[in-house]
């Protein structure tokens, strides 16, 4: 067995853990996922009691409605992250913002911990991308599919725009012509 060779799993359970390592690949997973908890103490933490003996502390704030709004919409952006991954830079900016404010409005980030939280997962969805496509069987040949942009890896064919030929039909600009993309007005 060569190292390019993975042992297929045997029984449902390997099967299951190859299906979520695949799913869990597929997405800024990790990003999502804490994204998701940033939201939990940011949400919680503002409507605690602290019981210290006899004595009750409540840790309510005057801003307690907004940190119940940034823990739900931070948990809503760790699900997004997941379920519709075309979007992870947006929930990933939102996440960063809405931890910023945080700070401010729930008790300095639910004590940094959701702040913390949701800077590193909104940092992580929006930096993620598609892993490489697939190589097919056949050999170190084109992939099945291409993800992302195509770029050219060869050069340009000869004859065609910025070539010398005349005019380039991009710009306006030629070594043969004198231009350099200026124009005269009148």
């Amino acid at each position: 067995m060569s190292a390019e060779q993975q042992p297929q799993p045997t029984g449902s359970f390997g099967r299951k853990r190859q299906a979520f390592r695949d799913w869990r690949g597929q997405r800024p997973f990790w990003g999502g996922l804490l994204t998701l908890l940033a939201g939990v103490p940011i949400m919680y933490i503002p409507y605690a009691n602290l019981t210290i003996g006899s004595l009750t502390v409540r840790m309510a704030t005057t801003a307690g409605a907004g940190s119940l709004i940034i823990g739900v919409l931070l948990v809503v952006l760790g699900l997004t992250m997941w379920f519709q991954p075309a979007s992870r830079v947006f929930a990933g900016v939102a996440a960063i913002l809405l931890a910023l404010v945080s700070l401010v409005v729930s008790n300095f980030g639910a004590f940094l911990i959701g702040f913390l939280l949701g800077l590193i997962g909104g940092a992580l969805g929006v930096s993620w991308a598609p892993g490489r496509p697939a190589q097919s069987a056949d050999g170190p040949g084109e992939p099945d599919r291409a993800v992302g942009p195509v770029v050219a890896t060869g050069p340009a064919p000869a004859g065609g725009p910025g070539s010398g030929n005349g005019l380039d039909s991009l710009s306006g600009t030629s070594p043969t012509n004198g231009t350099n993309g200026r124009h005269r007005a009148g």
